[in-house]
C-alpha cells in the first residue's frame, strides 16, 4: 500500500556553513530543538528526454534518514506536493510506476541525477513540545548520471510544515529568514537546480532551465509524441497568444490532453471526483474534435474521436456507480428512521461495494492497457502535427459562432422532439439524446470563450442550466432501474421491500417534475438572439 504524504514546503538560498537566525522568535514557536546531522543519498529517476521533470514530478530512490525508500512527489500548487512513498528494493515498486505511466509511456525510467545532501535538522515546536516545522539546512552534491557526468554543489534551506500545521507560520519564518538576510530560492526542487547546474554548458549556479523544446515534426512524417510531452510545460510558454480559429481549437483541445494524462495519477489513486474529471477531459476533447470539424480535418480525427469515446464509456462504469451510490444514500439519510424498514443500508452497502470494487479495477486495467497508452501518443500526434484546415486560419469571430450554433440546432431538434412525446420510456430516451447534445453545445461554447468572450460565456451557462436538468431527469431514470432490482432483491431474501418502493415512488415524482420544468428553463436558455450574441 502506498504511503501519502502532503508536503508543504519553502526553500531558500544559502551557503555552506549558513546559520540560522533566531527562529524561536517567531510567533507561536516556543523552542528549536536541534536534531542533529543526516546523511542523505537520492538518485533521481526520469526518462532521457525527462518527461516527469517536464511536469515538475520527480521519482526518487533514498537511502539514510528516517523515510528511505522510492518517493514520487506530484505539484499541487507552489510549494506544496504529494509525496507517495514505497518501502526501500533495488527495483521501481509497481504501484509507483502505474502512477508516472501516462508519461513515461514505453520510455524506460533511467537513474538521471544522484544527490547526496548532509542535513543538519532543526524542529520548530510548540509550548507543549510538539512539532511545528522541520528547517533543514541542507549541504548538497549533485552528479549527473547521463551525459558526461557533470557535478555541482550548492546550499540551500528548507522549512516543511508539520503534519496539519498551519500554512500561515511558513510566513513568519519566511519573515524572520528575510530579515536575516536569506532569500527564496530560484529552484522550485533539488533535482530541478541539479538538472540545470549539470545539464550541457551549465554553469554552477545557474538558474534552472526548462526541459529543450523538440523540433515539430514535418508535415507528412510521423511525429514524435514522447518528446513533445516531455517539452509541453516550456512549450505553454512559448507560444504566443492564439490569434485564428485554428489557434484557439488546438489551444483547448491541448488543455483537455493535458488533463487527461494529468488525472490518469488521480484516479489509479482513487482521489475523489477523480474519475469524474478524467471523463469530463475526455468528453470536452471528443467534442471538441466533432464539433469544430471545419477546424481540424476529420479523416484525421475521427479515429481519435472514436478512441476517445471508448475511453468515456470505460470510465462511465465507474463514474456511474459512484453517482447512483451517492444518491441512493443521500435518499436514505433524508427518510425517517420509522420508515427504513428491513437492512436496506446494509443491502445497499453490499451492493455498492461489490459493484465500485469490480468497476475500479476495470477503469485501472483500462489504464494499464495499450489501447489506451495508443491513444495517449495519437493525441500527442495530433498536436504535433495538427490536421487544419482552410477554415483555421480565419478569424475566430467567424468561424467558432458558425460551429457552435449547429451544435445549438441539433440541440433545439432533440429538446423539441423530446417535448412532442408522451411520458414513459419513449420521452426518456429521447431526453436522454437532449442531454448529450446539451452537454456538447456546452462544452463547444466552453471551448469558443476564450475568442468571443462574454457572449459564449453566457451561452455555455445557459446551456448548463439545460444540461444539468436533464442529467438529474436521466440519473433518476437510472435510480429507479436499480431500486427496483433492490426490491427484487430483498423481497427474494424474505425483507420488506417497502422503503425500495417508496424511494422509486419518490425518483418517479422527482423525474416528472423536471419534465415539467423543462419548457420553461429551455424558454430561457433558448430566448436571446444567439446569432447576434455570438457575433455569427
Amino acid at each position: 500500500m502506498v504511503d501519502s504524504k502532503r508536503e508543504i514546503e519553502r526553500k531558500y538560498e544559502a551557503t555552506a556553513g549558513t546559520r540560522l537566525p533566531d527562529l524561536s522568535r517567531v510567533p507561536g514557536v516556543s523552542a528549536v530543538v536541534h536534531r542533529g546531522v543526516t546523511e542523505l543519498d537520492a538518485v533521481y529517476h526520469d526518462t532521457e528526454d525527462h518527461r516527469l521533470a517536464a511536469d515538475s514530478l520527480t521519482l526518487r530512490r533514498r537511502t539514510g534518514g528516517a523515510d528511505a525508500g522510492w518517493h514520487l512527489k506530484f505539484p499541487v500548487a507552489s510549494g506544496i506536493r504529494d509525496e507517495l512513498r514505497e518501502p526501500l528494493s533495488d527495483t521501481l515498486p509497481r504501484s509507483l510506476a502505474g502512477l508516472v505511466r501516462s508519461r513515461v509511456r514505453g520510455a524506460v525510467l533511467v537513474p538521471v541525477v544522484r544527490l547526496r545532501s548532509a542535513r543538519d535538522v532543526h524542529h520548530l515546536v510548540d509550548d507543549r513540545g510538539e512539532p511545528l516545522a522541520e528547517v533543514a539546512v541542507d549541504e548538497v552534491r549533485a552528479v549527473r548520471l547521463t551525459g558526461g557526468g557533470a557535478t555541482a554543489t550548492w546550499a540551500e534551506i528548507e522549512v516543511e510544515l508539520a503534519d496539519g500545521g498551519d500554512p500561515a507560520l511558513l510566513d513568519a519564518v519566511e519573515r524572520r529568514l528575510r530579515k536575516a538576510g536569506i532569500r527564496p530560492s530560484a529552484s522550485a526542487s533539488k533535482l530541478a537546480r541539479a538538472l540545470a547546474e549539470t545539464g550541457p554548458g551549465a554553469e554552477p549556479g545557474a538558474a534552472p532551465e526548462p526541459a529543450k523544446k523538440p523540433k515539430k515534426a514535418k508535415p507528412g512524417k510521423k511525429a514524435k509524441p514522447g518528446k513533445v510531452k516531455a517539452a509541453r510545460a516550456e512549450e505553454a510558454r512559448e507560444e504566443p497568444a492564439p490569434t485564428t480559429a485554428g489557434d484557439h481549437v488546438l489551444a483547448y483541445v491541448r488543455r483537455q490532453a493535458e488533463a487527461i494524462v494529468a488525472l490518469d495519477p488521480a484516479v489509479r489513486r482513487d482521489l475523489p471526483d477523480s474519475v469524474h474529471q478524467l471523463r469530463v477531459a475526455t468528453r470536452r476533447l471528443r467534442s471538441a474534435l466533432r464539433t469544430y470539424r471545419r477546424i481540424l480535418d476529420r479523416d484525421a480525427t475521427d479515429p481519435v474521436g472514436r478512441e476517445l469515446k471508448w475511453l468515456a464509456a470505460e470510465l462511465g462504469v465507474d463514474r456511474d456507480q459512484e453517482v447512483l451510490d451517492a444518491r441512493l444514500r443521500g435518499h436514505l439519510d433524508e427518510l425517517p428512521r420509522t420508515l427504513l424498514l428491513g437492512p436496506v443500508r446494509g443491502r445497499l452497502r453490499i451492493r455498492s461495494t461489490a459493484r465500485r470494487a469490480g468497476s475500479r479495477r476495470r477503469t485501472v486495467a483500462v489504464l494499464d492497457g495499450k489501447r489506451y497508452l495508443a491513444l495517449l501518443e495519437s493525441l500527442d500526434a495530433l498536436l504535433t502535427d495538427p490536421p487544419l484546415l482552410p477554415a483555421a486560419s480565419r478569424a475566430p469571430g467567424r468561424a467558432l459562432p458558425r460551429a457552435l450554433l449547429k451544435e445549438y440546432g441539433r440541440l433545439a431538434k432533440r429538446v423539441g422532439h423530446a417535448l412532442d412525446l408522451p411520458p414513459g420510456h419513449g420521452r426518456d430516451l429521447a431526453l436522454h439524446e437532449a442531454r448529450k447534445a446539451a452537454k456538447r453545445t456546452r462544452y463547444a461554447a466552453e471551448a469558443a470563450r476564450p475568442a468571443l468572450g462574454r457572449p459564449a460565456k453566457r451561452f455555455a451557462k445557459r446551456m448548463k442550466a439545460v444540461q444539468s436538468l436533464l442529467g438529474d431527469h436521466q440519473d433518476s431514470v437510472v435510480a429507479r432501474e436499480a431500486l427496483r432490482t433492490l426490491a427484487a432483491q430483498a423481497h427474494a431474501a424474505g425483507e420488506s421491500a417497502f422503503t425500495w418502493g417508496l424511494l422509486y415512488g419518490r425518483e418517479e415524482a422527482a423525474a416528472a417534475a423536471r419534465e415539467r420544468e423543462l419548457p420553461g428553463v429551455w424558454e430561457r436558455a433558448s430566448r436571446p438572439k444567439l446569432r447576434s450574441a455570438l457575433g455569427g
